[in-house]
């Protein structure tokens, strides 16, 4: 990670080396925490947050799901990212990671005393899945770790806790020798990536899961929008792994993701086995979009 110059803490800006919290934060032992997503990209007309109220306002829905209340309104927080930003005089494209956390103040499982603390970093960010895998695709396995029934995980909270399945399940597929995983709901159908959302084309028709048990994705909602926008029929079904293996093309959304192909899962190679058709048609559209090469939709983009 490229260190930046200050993170903002609960209305101030920090130093980035001095942005410390107590060994006993409640978040730490209990993982009560809320976080977000979000990129900010190099345009022609300067550094542009992509869709900054929409993923400020699933912070603060998931905060409500989980029971923090936060001390600072939604415009706050947005202009808190700006100032965050124009602070770091940053170069290139960013990554934005606002958290809610319980802080210092007791101990014990009951949170509702603790203390609500919010704060925001930002540091220049690459491709996630590699630069070579926007090209070429990525090679993906499937997880022996499974989606949480929704009666035991809010899976539309961004949640922190929500992400230990996500981490083994990433920690498994790279260290079986593949790029990513993909991760089953509780009764056996595709859920999502451990960070990202999934789709499949078949005979040139976009299919992505319903959010049963996934995330609200802003990323896929774009894609969506952008996949409809160009006349590509677009279905939300469930998915099957025997499904996927036949697709004739499948690639991975997400904030930190954006549209990267996949070109394998589980050693089955996926169409011709590189980035298809329809796949490179979106991902040039969506980067079209966030680096505001698009003016239809501009008002995705807020400029710092």
């Amino acid at each position: 990670m490229n260190a930046a110059e200050c993170i903002w803490m609960d209305g101030k800006l920090v130093k980035w080396n001095e942005a410390n919290v107590h060994i006993l934060t409640h978040s730490l032992h209990y993982g009560n925490a809320v976080f977000e997503g979000t990129r900010a990209y190099m345009t022609d007309k300067g550094l542009a947050i992509f869709k900054l109220k929409e993923h400020t306002a699933r912070l603060l829905k998931s905060a409500k799901m989980t029971v923090l209340d936060v001390k600072f309104s939604q415009k706050e927080l947005e202009d808190a990212q700006i100032q965050l930003l124009r602070a770091n005089k940053f170069k290139g494209n960013v990554y934005i990671r606002p958290l809610v956390y319980l802080g210092y103040g007791i101990m014990g499982l009951a949170h509702t005393k603790a203390p609500v603390n919010t704060a925001i970093a930002a540091w220049e960010w690459g491709a996630y899945l590699g630069e070579e895998g926007l090209k070429k695709g990525i090679r993906v396995k499937i997880s022996s770790f499974t989606k949480l029934n929704v009666g035991g995980q809010m899976s539309r909270a961004k949640a922190s806790s929500n992400y230990l399945s996500s981490q083994m399940a990433n920690y498994e597929a790279k260290d079986a020798g593949y790029d990513e995983a993909l991760l089953l709901d509780s009764e056996g159908y595709i859920s999502e990536g451990p960070g990202e959302c999934f789709f499949i084309v078949e005979n040139g028709v976009v299919i992505t899961p319903p959010n049963d048990s996934s995330l609200l994705s802003i990323t896929q909602d774009t894609v969506i929008q952008i996949a409809k926008d160009l006349g590509i029929e677009v279905r939300r079904e469930r998915i099957t792994r025997d499904r996927a293996y036949t697709a004739d093309e499948a690639f991975f959304t997400g904030t930190a993701a954006e549209v990267t192909p996949i070109s394998n899962i589980d050693n089955r190679v996926i169409g011709c086995g590189e980035r298809g058709e329809v796949t490179k048609r979106l991902q040039d559209a969506y980067f079209d979009v966030v680096y505001g090469r698009n003016e239809k939709y501009s008002s995705f983009l807020t400029y710092i």
